[in-house]
């Protein structure tokens, strides 16, 4: 996994790195569970496809939601994915479009 300390430091004190990943050895040097890892790239494929840093804090907090409350935050974002694909493919047509009318040429852009 390719993230810097400082980002771990700041995951730590917001609250997404939660005590149950840091142990303390004998000099007070922080070690990490083994299991970290994994659970820092779940946090990294959530900001990845768009949850914010307050959702994924929402989403780890012991009181924040409940599985209910999860599953319909992951499908709302599916949901909000979805719309932006139909939007991209309307868009991407609209240039196909735009280039089968033969709108580009010498003259400047729309002029015939």
């Amino acid at each position: 996994m390719n993230l810097p300390i400082s980002t771990i430091r700041y995951y730590e004190q917001i609250g997404i790195i939660t005590d149950e990943y840091v142990l303390r050895d004998h000099n007070n040097y922080r070690i990490y569970a083994s299991d970290i890892i994994r659970y820092l790239n779940v946090v990294k494929n959530c900001l990845a496809v768009g949850f914010s840093i307050q959702d994924i804090k929402s989403m780890i907090s012991r009181n924040g939601m409940s599985k209910e409350e999860h599953v319909s935050l992951i499908e709302s974002k599916i949901a909000e994915i979805e719309a932006a694909q139909q939007k991209l493919d309307e868009s991407k047509q609209n240039l196909y479009d735009l280039l089968a009318s033969d709108m580009t040429c010498e003259k400047g852009f729309g002029k015939y």
